[in-house]
């Protein structure tokens, strides 16, 4: 039998007499680079032919950066025009049609990506996916809440800062058992319909005490009763769960499940190209919100003079966090070079700068993983929905920051164990924030409430939300 050749080979045998059959092996060497055709001789030609190529994306990109530069520069020209409320208001308008487009997409981009993606995948397949996002989620919140305490404790922004002059809003009685039995009471909504608009929240009301007895010493005339109302806002929780058990079911059903799966599977590919429509206007949309916010502050030097350090503190926290942190976790379970992944990651980023809503940006991203990173959708369809309600790093560690330093503004030692109680309770909150602009107020509430601070003290930080 004649041994195996190269399959750039080819073969000549002679036949001679007397002699063994011969064999000459001819290796065709491939051509070098610069004898290629078409290719540049020159080291111009060569410069020129890497510079990167103005495709759809990448013009996109640009404006959408252009968007926010042009924004700033506006918004500070503005300020010396001293513009009332009506004509801030109107610059802000199309950044507000904006938010209502996107936010638009985002019920049914949620509910058809998680029941298209885990339709497509078995249970087994879902289960492991799933643990393993949800071990990523918290363990990288509990991260960023810790870097969030480690900051604050160490430049101290609250320690020499005198405290601002604003006007504290009322006390509100806030509860974490409260606040963690409406977590889980809104997993599990009674009405599938109404959770995509309301969610339950529990409220204390005083109502007048039908024992009260005036003759009695200490007997109160009200009394405080608990409550569960409904407030506006998407219970994305409740969304969630119900899909991915409708999801699951639906691809355990197999053939007889295949017309709805198909049915998910064309609605989520609609919602995706509305987006890609969309986006097309985010640049206007993104430059116009970021002039409408720096016009509504009211002394952008006072501001800067008595929330300066805070506003370092949690910048520098957020800079660890998403230069160091998230980057190395990605290099060490993938071995590949992390940046080349957040390149593809700029269009969602910067819509994430302007719009300062995880939500809003859901339809960005999904489109920035499949189309720039190439993410299987499977993948993405059933993470990102997850990740934008439960992953809320940067409110974890904004919650820590401002929680601390709103107790070295009233000249309050913290122990260790309170420190502790910040950390955790700030990850639980911000699992539980929603996520729209400035949600992180609302649970910063409980945060505050966990360690004895009073909790009209969250005025002071209302002038720099919006930014951090």
């Amino acid at each position: 039998m004649p041994k195996h050749q190269p399959p750039n080979a080819h073969r000549s045998t002679n036949q001679n007499q007397g002699h063994a059959p011969e064999t000459v092996v001819r290796l065709v060497v491939p051509p070098r680079p610069h004898d290629q055709p078409n290719q540049p001789t020159t080291l111009l030609g060569r410069l020129q032919s890497c510079k990167p190529k103005m495709n759809k994306d990448n013009l996109l990109l640009l404006l959408t950066v252009m968007g926010v530069v042009a924004g700033i520069v506006l918004g500070s020209l503005l300020r010396f025009a001293n513009l009332d409320s009506t004509a801030i208001h109107l610059i802000q308008y199309p950044g507000e049609l904006l938010m209502r487009m996107l936010k638009m997409m985002v019920l049914p981009l949620i509910i058809s990506s998680l029941i298209s993606g885990l339709a497509q995948l078995d249970a087994k397949e879902s289960g492991k996916m799933g643990s393993w996002a949800l071990l990523y989620y918290f363990s990288t919140t509990m991260i960023a809440a810790i870097i969030g305490i480690i900051m604050v404790l160490t430049i101290q922004p609250g320690a020499n800062s005198d405290r601002p002059t604003i006007a504290k809003g009322e006390e509100k009685e806030v509860s974490t058992l409260d606040a963690i039995l409406d977590l889980i009471r809104n997993v599990f909504p009674d009405n599938l319909v109404q959770a995509c608009f309301r969610n339950d929240e529990t409220v204390y009301k005083h109502v007048p005490n039908p024992n009260y007895d005036a003759s009695i010493n200490g007997s109160m005339a009200t009394m405080r009763v608990r409550s569960l109302v409904l407030k506006d806002g998407m219970n994305v929780l409740g969304l969630i769960t119900f899909s991915i058990g409708f999801g699951i079911i639906l691809g355990a059903m197999g053939p007889e499940g295949q017309v709805m799966t198909n049915f998910f599977f064309v609605l989520n590919e609609i919602i995706m190209r509305l987006v890609k429509l969309v986006i097309w206007y985010s640049p206007i949309g993104i430059m116009c919100l970021i002039s409408g916010k720096i016009l509504e502050v009211a002394n952008i030097a006072d501001t800067a003079r008595m929330l300066g350090m805070y506003m370092v503190t949690v910048l520098c926290g957020l800079a660890v966090h998403a230069i160091i942190v998230l980057p190395g976790i990605y290099f060490l379970v993938t071995r590949k070079n992390p940046w080349t992944f957040f390149r593809g990651m700029l269009q969602a980023w910067v819509m994430a700068l302007g719009t300062a809503s995880s939500a809003a940006t859901l339809p960005i991203t999904f489109r920035c993983l499949e189309e720039n990173n190439g993410i299987d959708k499977r993948v993405t369809r059933f993470v990102l929905p997850v990740g934008a309600t439960v992953n809320m790093d940067g409110t974890a560690l904004y919650e820590a920051v401002a929680a601390i330093f709103i107790a070295q503004l009233n000249r309050m030692e913290l122990t260790i164990g309170q420190v502790i109680t910040v950390s955790l309770t700030a990850t639980a909150a911000s699992i539980g924030a929603a996520s729209v602009p400035s949600a992180g107020l609302v649970t910063m509430l409980l945060v505050l409430t966990s360690v004895g601070l009073p909790t009209s003290d969250v005025t002071y930080i209302i002038a720099v939300d919006w930014l951090l």
